[in-house]
């Protein structure tokens, strides 16, 4: 039976959220007249996939395009109107004013239960020649057309790039592979600007290494036109000239409609909205790039610009606008960045979150794991950093880098943190084994067992760092030819195999600081002369993370 009063449910914007929570509201309510409006020429396409249509590897722009017109309209019965823009939100009356952007006309529109889904805009900040043309940002599908046919038309050789995060670096491997020389400008000292420094260092040499000049902790001062190219003036004095520029310095949320409508805003600039995804008004909700939501581990609000949690904050004003008790539990920010053959990826708290909150109780180790067994061909390094909370183990965070097998690791220690476990359950986590795939102990298991061994007090850590190593003596357990390779100032080298015997040489009144390659010899090390009354520590990830450190700190102006 069809209830006598259906409801109007209006869903501005697309895309992830808003798409997403379009076909949900008609999976659960068949008898409510849901209509979409999307300023924009089409309402669901795979924003993330740009770079790559633009760089050439998704050829065919219809492949962006996720959910089609006709797809709203005879699957799901929903009325999908493109090139409508909501102009003005009249709370009282709870009706739009919207304009059809084509038909230049304007109309009002009534509503029941209304959802802002309007995402974010691309930062344009005012600097001098900014609106020069050669000078682009991404956002949607006719941004890429634009891009494309600049290159394509004016023949463009090079590039540059303003911003280092997900869209700037993506953008560098794209354009890298049309043929175009490429500078990536960014103001801060290191790309991925959420990760922490020392896990970005083989990033820096991934670009390097590729041909991408890095011009860190470099800011923008404006742009100029000379001899028929574009010139990138930076306020540190290098220009940098270039036949396009993409600008990629972060978004901002677009709040517009929602602030001149009373909606409460946050301290972020984002609509603010409870764990229903509704706003400060009863009958409006708001999901995706343009709302404030909580950090699952500071408990800070935050803004976070990802698909997943756009689409599931979609669903959550779905059902909580058809009466079901469905809540949004906050973020913790798991993502992956692909970079020609490298992946970069974190979820959880970094070190520099967990300090900007104030939160202090927390250890951190370093590994560097085989993808999958050494003994079957093609296993590569994975740099994996853990955070976990000090007292009891609980995992806060994680990030990682290498070419094979990061996305797994990040995914299992993601649903870690997600349930609240501790190092001690991923020392214990059965996790699937063949050569091919991992290890008997996988690098999950490998960061729960050093977590763990530091908690117990059986191999505590210590990190190259710390003000406080200044005071030990360094000891390098590598082999004689390793060391000759390269080591720390200041260390002293003996060799795991010949340390028992050399005991007598080392000064028991001073702790020692251990370190080998990865920190697994240094590990046996540690409990060698912590069992001969030395106070010892093993400095974690070994050489391999000092020269992380080291890189990171050289490009510190």
């Amino acid at each position: 039976m069809t209830p006598p009063n259906p409801k109007t449910i209006v869903i501005v914007g697309g895309v992830a959220g808003g798409a997403s929570c379009a076909t949900r509201l008609r999976r659960m309510d068949e008898t409510a007249e849901i209509i979409v409006l999307e300023r924009g020429p089409y309402a669901s396409f795979a924003n993330c996939g740009l770079p790559y249509h633009i760089g050439g590897v998704i050829a065919d722009e219809d492949d962006l395009l996720v959910a089609k017109g006709p797809l709203f309209k005879n699957r799901f019965a929903i009325d999908l109107r493109v090139r409508h823009e909501a102009l003005s939100i009249d709370r009282e009356a709870r009706e739009l004013l919207v304009r059809d952007l084509d038909g230049d006309a304007t109309y009002r529109l009534g509503y029941d239960a209304l959802v802002l889904s309007p995402g974010a805009a691309p930062l344009r900040p005012p600097l001098p020649g900014i609106d020069l043309p050669g000078i682009f940002t991404l956002r949607n599908i006719p941004d890429t057309r634009r891009i494309r046919a600049w290159i394509a038309d004016r023949g463009a050789k090079s590039a540059v790039i303003v911003g280092g995060g997900f869209i700037g670096l993506e953008m560098a491997e794209n354009l890298h592979h049309l043929g175009l020389r490429v500078t990536l400008v960014e103001m801060l000292p290191q790309v991925m600007p959420p990760m922490d420094p020392e896990m970005v260092a083989p990033v820096h040499a991934c670009l390097e290494e590729k041909g991408i000049r890095l011009a860190l902790g470099s800011a923008v001062a404006g742009f100029s036109e000379k001899d028929g190219h574009l010139e990138v003036l930076t306020k540190d004095g290098p220009t940098h000239a270039a036949d396009l520029v993409i600008l990629a310095i972060g978004v901002r949320p677009e709040t517009t409609l929602a602030g001149a409508a009373g909606l409460t805003l946050g301290e972020r600039g984002g609509i603010r909205v409870d764990d229903q995804m509704r706003t400060s008004d009863p009958h409006i909700w708001a999901v995706g790039d343009a709302v404030e939501v909580r950090d699952r581990i500071t408990g800070a609000w935050t803004l976070l610009a990802l698909a997943g949690p756009a689409n599931r904050q979609g669903r959550i004003a779905a059902d909580a606008i058809c009466g079901r008790p469905a809540s949004f539990h906050g973020v913790q920010g798991t993502a992956i960045c692909g970079l020609f053959d490298l992946a970069v990826a974190s979820t959880g708290a970094s070190e520099k979150a967990l300090q900007r909150a104030g939160i202090i109780g927390y250890e951190k180790i370093y590994l560097h794991a085989g993808s999958h067994a050494g003994y079957y061909p093609g296993a590569e390094r994975i740099h994996l950093k853990l955070l976990f909370r000090s007292t009891d183990g609980l995992v806060l965070g994680a990030q990682a880098v290498g070419r094979d097998g990061v996305d797994k690791r990040i995914d299992v220690l993601a649903m870690a943190i997600r349930r609240g476990a501790t190092v001690h359950d991923l020392e214990e986590a059965e996790l699937c084994y063949a050569p091919q795939f991992g290890s008997a102990k996988d690098p999950v298991n490998f960061a729960g067992m050093i977590a763990a061994n530091h908690l117990r007090g059986d191999d505590p850590v210590i990190h190259w760092q710390d003000p406080q190593l200044d005071g030990h003596q360094l000891l390098d357990v590598r082999d004689p030819d390793e060391f000759a390779a390269g080591h720390a100032p200041g260390a002293r080298n003996i060799p795991l195999n010949d340390l028992r015997a050399a005991l007598g040489e080392l000064d028991r009144d001073r702790p020692l600081a251990v370190y080998c390659a990865v920190g697994g010899r240094a590990h046996n090390a540690v409990r060698l002369l912590r069992q001969h009354g030395f106070q010892a520590a093993n400095l974690s990830g070994g050489y391999a993370t000092y020269r992380h450190v080291r890189a990171s700190a050289a490009r510190v102006p």
